[in-house]
């Protein structure tokens, strides 16, 4: 009798092409379906350009517009034409700029249960509320998979949390996921997926669910997976397209790897303070606090419903006089749908500044806060600096408690809310006949004809590397844990539109940590050939951008030498030709300063040889022993100098 199936193991064998379903071995899935944002889409298309690609080899590949919004100049507006004309080359869908966020519009009209999903954006799992099996990774690796390759990567151990019960009034599907951040901290769930099931997942919505899996990124997972069920059968016959429904739930005495149960009943409203997504504590802890903005919308909190409650929460009354007001629809569907019901008119009267669909200042691309105040967003994240203002204090919580916050001008209960206004909870009903818009939206053309990429002055090719030599080099940083790729390469209205110029965005390389980090990896790529740095635990963490490996390799990183890394982080420094060595005794960390010269030798050698690199620091006269876990597949690619000169090599080869 054949093993009984939790909904994860079912999609990976379903799309099992290499390897076996071990735990931490290397596996390749065959991809369906892929997902490119501007910000990240530039490389991706010029990476397929470099590859020869002719067409797509996916079932459904979108790239969306929804980073890189603001037209200040030229930049933004020739990379939309870029991509625009790369899709019309490559036979890939365009979402225009205005239409939304990738990760709602993907689930609004092409994620597909039972299929395969990867995106150069570390949100992709937030498909996963569909029973897909939806992967965050680096440009390269997405664009390999339009190409057709599988995507590689360790077989994940699945952490199954049982749901019971149901939500309380005034606390939603943000307010869960928090939840799990509370226990999970931002790298708790490194080397699982987290797959929800139990009786309480029957009281989530499909796009509660988007909520949940869209923030389980936070958390490291490899993915976040939810079944199949009548509630996506629902949802699908919303969006007009409930052909595309399979049911896809766990087999009956499924098993775990590891266990976690949220008796819903039980959660209460919840803030992640600043400046982590994992910070996380009862809202009523920190209530009373001043605040300067409160922001709705992003990826994390992308479906009509959490509009629709802010906008009853606000409904003929006016916000505090104190407060920033920022509504940020998620897509034009949503807009349609909003003015239809009376959802904006509420929120205009409340004084609401309603902003274009788009990631907006999720990203750092507008609605930057005033410094030394507080602001208070339904986004995903909270690093230093990401909304754009320097020393930023970003809380991250539910629509509730930002609208709540917005009324009093405090950061505020929103349960509190029944005493200070008579305020009843007010109850969500789906609606019946929901405007579908796709108008923005634009095919894929499957002719023969080889269309011309459109580039601007502003884009320029992918510079050249070469293959993995010894190093002697200083460590030009060391830094703590949980090091992100905001503070690796930053995001915001001034770097963004750098994106698919690499020289010219390199120069905001580490510049969160240290601002002058640019200038002196120039001077050192110069005189010593590069440098290293030095991390704690979990380097690399959150955004999928492969600029924060590809800008620092241009600059001369050779090595980045940690106590570990989070997954995608770590994948492209390979997949760029960076070497990312672990430390074997996590106290030798305590033995290296920033300005030690590290040298290893043979390095080649020591990589093909074993799982051990024997790294000399010369200031000191020491030395210590670095593990490397990559597969053979990506020792090769990282001797190779990355994964597009091996590309090359196995072409002509």
């Amino acid at each position: 009798m054949a093993k009984p199936l939790n909904v994860t193991e079912k999609l990976i064998q379903s799309h099992l092409v290499d390897g076996e379903m071990t735990p931490g071995e290397e596996i390749g899935i065959k991809i369906d379906q892929t997902l490119t944002q501007d910000a990240t889409g530039t490389l991706v298309m010029l990476e397929l350009e470099a590859m020869g690609l002719d067409k797509a080899k996916t079932e459904v590949s979108c790239q969306y517009v929804d980073h890189n919004l603001l037209q200040t100049d030229f930049k933004n507006p020739d990379d939309h034409l870029f991509l625009k004309s790369a899709a019309e080359r490559f036979g890939i869908w365009y979402s225009k700029p205005g239409n939304g966020v990738s990760h709602p519009v993907h689930t609004e009209h092409f994620a597909k249960p039972g299929k395969t999903l990867a995106g150069s954006d570390s949100h992709t799992p937030a498909s996963g509320c569909m029973g897909m099996f939806a992967l965050g990774a680096g440009g390269l690796d997405v664009a390999f998979a339009i190409a057709g390759e599988p995507m590689y990567l360790k077989m994940p151990k699945v952490l199954g949390v049982k749901l019971t019960g149901k939500l309380p009034d005034w606390v939603s599907a943000k307010d869960v996921v928090l939840e799990m951040l509370r226990r999970y901290d931002v790298k708790g769930a490194r080397g699982y997926v987290i797959e929800y099931y139990g009786p309480g997942v029957d009281e989530l919505s499909a796009m509660d669910r988007h909520v949940i899996a869209n923030m389980g990124t936070e958390m490291g997972a490899t993915t976040t997976v939810f079944p199949s069920d009548g509630e996506i059968k629902r949802f699908l016959a919303e969006q007009d397209r409930v052909q595309d429904y399979t049911e896809i739930v766990a087999d009956e005495g499924a098993t775990y790897d590891a266990h976690e149960e949220i008796v819903l009943d039980d959660v209460v409203p919840l803030i992640a303070l600043p400046s982590s997504p994992g910070n996380v504590v009862p809202v009523s802890e920190v209530a009373g606090d001043d605040i300067y903005q409160a922001y709705i919308g992003s990826s994390a909190n992308p479906s009509y419903r959490d509009f629709w409650i802010t906008s009853e929460i606000v409904k003929n009354r006016r916000v505090s006089d104190e407060v920033s007001f920022d509504v940020n629809p998620t897509s034009r569907q949503i807009i349609e749908n909003m003015v239809k019901q009376g959802v904006m008119l509420h929120l205009v009267q409340s004084g609401a500044r309603i902003h274009q669909a788009g990631c907006n200042g999720c990203i750092g691309m507008g609605q930057a806060p005033a410094s030394g105040r507080n602001s208070l967003r339904t986004v995903p994240r909270n690093f230093p600096d990401r909304s754009g203002t320097k020393e930023d204090s970003v809380f991250l919580c539910s629509p509730e408690t930002a609208a709540a916050s917005a009324l009093t001008g405090k950061i505020t209960d929103p349960r509190d809310l029944e005493d200070l206004y008579d305020m009843e909870y007010p109850k969500y009903e789906e609606l019946d006949d929901m405007i579908i818009n796709r108008d923005m939206l634009i095919g894929p053309t499957r002719d023969d004809e080889k269309k011309e990429l459109v580039k601007g002055p502003n884009i320029s090719t992918l510079p050249e590397f070469e293959e993995l030599q010894d190093f002697e080099v200083p460590v030009l940083l060391k830094m703590g844990d949980n090091i992100s790729t905001d503070e690796i390469l930053r995001a915001g209205a001034d770097v963004l539109p750098f994106r698919s110029n690499i020289p010219e965005i390199s120069k905001f390389s580490f510049s969160v940590v240290d601002e002058s980090f640019y200038d002196r990896a120039m001077e050192t790529k110069e005189s010593a050939g590069g440098h290293v740095v030095v991390a704690g635990e979990n380097y690399a963490q959150g955004s999928s951008r492969e600029h924060a490996a590809i800008a620092p390799r241009y600059l001369g990183q050779r090595a980045a030498i940690a106590k570990s890394y989070a997954r995608i982080g770590w994948q492209n420094l390979i997949n760029f030709g960076i070497a990312p060595l672990e430390f074997q005794n996590p106290e030798d960390f305590d033995s290296i300063d920033q300005g030690d010269i590290i040298k290893v030798e043979n390095i080649r050698e020591q990589l093909k040889a074993g799982k051990q690199v024997v790294v000399k620091n010369v200031t000191k006269g020491t030395e210590f022993t670095a593990v490397h876990t990559l597969s053979d597949r990506q020792l090769q690619a990282l001797l190779d100098g990355g994964i597009i000169n091996n590309f090359r090599k196995r072409k002509a080869s």
